[in-house]
């Protein structure tokens, strides 16, 4: 069993983010008898699915109706959203069975002051809703020295909009019981045309988790946004088998072996910060 499934329903976001590496792809949304098939396919292979490779997930029309259908199957859906949809869409996403939200305040670069505490509350509205009715929501700072004093003024915001324990961990702080701040670093994304990241390569890509992109294609992970490593396609291909190709064996080997087999892998950034 993998801990998670990335499915990308849609690679068309609202925002053009200055930390993300973006895609070459046509634009996409699945529909819903898409949808339905790869769940059909996920079935054993997973409990979590997690709604995002590029793209909004908030931008899909159907986005309620996917995570009902995925109750129905007995999973469990994560969404990871920039948030400028919550005000909008918040509503249904809670009443549609999701477990977890991660709402990427980082996101939001606009260097508008009112801007920002009118984002700020929407997120803190939705985050108090969410939260209050069972679901996790994390409120994600991966921008560390990237902020230009944005992430003080949030979390200022954040302690008068919300009382609680704010209890300090490794990742960030406990808000109160099912709400949570993480601090992040900002990283490079794989790309064909960077430089090697270093001689030792590992990733948990194939061994805990894979991910689906919106044209059905399957990757080792949740950093290839243009399907540089497609292992074969769930629409025409069974999943175990694309999971078992020597392709994918070669890699997950080359991993125990902290080498990488694929280029793009000797390329992630992130990759490095498991060696």
């Amino acid at each position: 069993m993998y801990s998670r499934v990335y499915i990308e329903i849609t690679n068309i976001c609202n925002m053009h983010c200055s930390f993300c590496h973006g895609h070459g792809r046509v634009h996409r949304r699945m529909d819903r008898d898409e949808f339905a098939y790869i769940l059909d396919q996920l079935e054993g292979q997973t409990d979590y699915i997690y709604y995002h490779l590029m793209g909004e997930p908030l931008t899909h029309p159907d986005l309620p109706l996917f995570l009902q259908m995925a109750v129905q199957r007995g999973f469990r859906s994560v969404i990871t959203t920039n948030g400028k949809l919550l005000a909008k869409r918040g509503d249904e996403i809670i009443a549609s069975g999701v477990h977890k939200v991660s709402i990427s305040v980082h996101s939001f670069e606009q260097d508008d002051d009112e801007a920002y505490k009118r984002y700020l509350s929407e997120v803190a509205d939705f985050a108090d809703k969410a939260s209050k009715a069972g679901i996790i929501v994390v409120l994600r700072f991966w921008n560390r020295d990237h902020d230009d004093g944005r992430n003080d003024r949030a979390v200022t915001f954040l302690r008068r909009r919300f009382t609680g324990e704010w209890a300090e961990n490794t990742r960030g702080i406990r808000i109160r019981n099912k709400l949570h701040l993480e601090w992040g670093d900002r990283f490079a994304w794989p790309d064909v045309d960077a430089p090697v990241q270093g001689s030792e390569v590992f990733c948990y890509g194939l061994r805990d988790h894979f991910g689906i992109l919106c044209d059905g294609s399957v990757v080792p992970c949740c950093m290839d946004s243009d399907g540089v490593i497609t292992l074969g396609n769930i629409f025409s291909e069974d999943i175990s088998d694309i999971l078992a190709s020597p392709r994918a064996r070669e890699m997950v080997q080359g991993f125990e072996r902290r080498t990488a087999s694929e280029e793009l892998c000797r390329r992630c950034g992130y990759a490095q910060r498991f060696v």
